[in-house]
């Protein structure tokens, strides 16, 4: 789970997806590029949205360097399958829109979903004002009741046990929603994991649920080499009977195409769907680990930018365009942030137990 301070520069060439066509007068071959399947508008949207995620993150990373914070752990190198995650959903409250049982690699789904990037800095600055958990926990830990995101826990994968309950709920309700659960390669060793299996595909109880494993090869600093002895971490659901899908979520083209396909068959047939992506882990584990950029990691904004430039989506100053305005505008929300309260030592039984609405 990484992020990096500055993109490197696009690497030469004209990218994947290159052509040949017929002979050209000369009778010599022109290179032509295949058409990107999806819509430039939308192309342009999960770019900034991905910019945006990615400046989001390494602010954070400068708040705690500077005292801001106690602590970071976060999403960069996952924004290519994150924002695509938040552009799919349905977003609202109730049985009748997706619920989302998140990790706290999380921020460019919430982003995608149209929340403002000001809470994550109030949640890393422990402010009275942070939406999320009132000052009380760590940064990526995100909630929100209006949008059905489920609270995200510190304890690795506890979600994949909860998850399963509010597709039970959605199964009995009927209608689209579906429960969308997420987590990282090394959790998927705990028995949440199994048991979210087990209990999402019990014949004639299928549930509605797509479950997702971001796999960045690592669990803090142990490398899944060394502990995964399957191929692919999908390959687990087939024993289940469940559909599966391995996919390069650093290809943010690839994630929007092969989620909405799995997207569509969970809310069609109403059931589960185990979709293993894989992604980079930028900046580490987190603060712990240091924080630092992993050069040998692949960048999926680099990569995404050498497409969009390569097919004439974007210029190179465009994308530099969107890298600075983002960093000006979380910049100044970050200085907002620094000088609101902390939360009132009288609160501290606030947020415990059930209160009266």
């Amino acid at each position: 789970m990484g992020c990096g301070t500055a993109y490197a520069a696009p690497r030469d060439g004209i990218g994947p997806g290159a052509m040949t066509e017929p002979a050209s007068r000369r009778g010599r071959p022109t290179l032509v590029k295949e058409p990107l399947p999806l819509d430039t508008k939308l192309l342009v949207r999960m770019h900034d949205l991905m910019v945006e995620s990615r400046v989001l993150e390494e602010r954070l990373i400068q708040m705690y360097r500077q005292g801001h914070g106690y602590f970071w752990i976060g999403g960069p190198g996952e924004e290519a399958f994150n924002v695509a995650l938040g552009l799919l959903m349905k977003r609202g409250q109730g049985l009748d829109f997706d619920y989302l049982h998140g990790h706290y690699r999380q921020s460019g789904t919430l982003l995608a979903l149209g929340e403002d990037p000001i809470g994550a800095l109030r949640q890393m600055k422990s402010t009275a004002s942070d939406p999320y958990s009132g000052g009380r926990n760590f940064s990526g830990h995100f909630s929100k009741r209006e949008w059905n995101i489920v609270p995200i826990t510190s304890p690795i994968e506890v979600q994949y046990s909860m998850a399963p309950g509010t597709a039970l709920a959605q199964k009995r309700h009927g209608g689209e929603g579906i429960t969308i659960v997420t987590g990282g390669d090394a959790g998927t060793a705990e028995g949440d994991f199994a048991s979210c299996l087990v209990w999402s595909t019990r014949p004639g109880n299928e549930l509605p649920i797509l479950i997702v494993v971001t796999h960045n090869q690592w669990g803090i600093s142990t490398s899944a080499s060394s502990q995964q002895g399957a191929k692919n971490i999908a390959d687990r659901g087939k024993a289940f009977g469940m559909q599966t899908r391995t996919i390069d979520g650093n290809d943010p083209i690839v994630s929007y195409l092969e989620l909405q396909k799995a997207m569509a068959y969970v809310r069609k047939e109403r059931r589960p769907f185990l979709l293993e992506a894989n992604v980079s882990r930028l900046y580490g584990h987190s603060s712990a680990s240091g924080a630092n950029f992993v050069t040998v990691e692949q960048d999926c904004i680099v990569e995404f930018e050498r497409k969009l430039e390569a097919h004439g989506v974007l210029t190179r100053a465009d994308m530099d365009q969107v890298r600075t305005r983002w960093t000006e505008e979380i910049a100044n929300k970050a200085r907002q942030v620094r000088d609101e309260p902390l939360p009132e030592a009288s609160t501290i039984w606030k947020h415990i137990f059930a209160e009266d609405r």
